[in-house]
């Protein structure tokens, strides 16, 4: 694990180094999440409709979904 050091603005705003940023994807508009856990600040990086296309690949059956969407159509209705 490389540590790395940034400043704290008036703010509260840091700056995520670029090696950082690079390898995990975070770009302009990028959403992180900022949690506390076991008495340390964590950023995660949450993911976007695209870092999850696909995701769920082979995991639902195309008869099935139509049935649930004809289900929630009449549930609308």
């Amino acid at each position: 694990m490389t540590a790395n050091e940034v400043v704290v603005m008036r703010k509260g705003q840091i700056t995520i180094p670029v090696e950082l940023r690079r390898k995990f994807n975070i770009e302009k508009s990028s959403k992180v999440e900022v949690i506390e856990e076991e008495g340390k600040i964590v950023i995660k990086k949450r993911p976007s409709i695209f870092d999850l296309a696909g995701s769920g690949a082979g995991k639902g059956d195309v008869e099935e979904l139509k049935i649930m969407l004809d289900e929630m159509r009449n549930e609308d209705a």
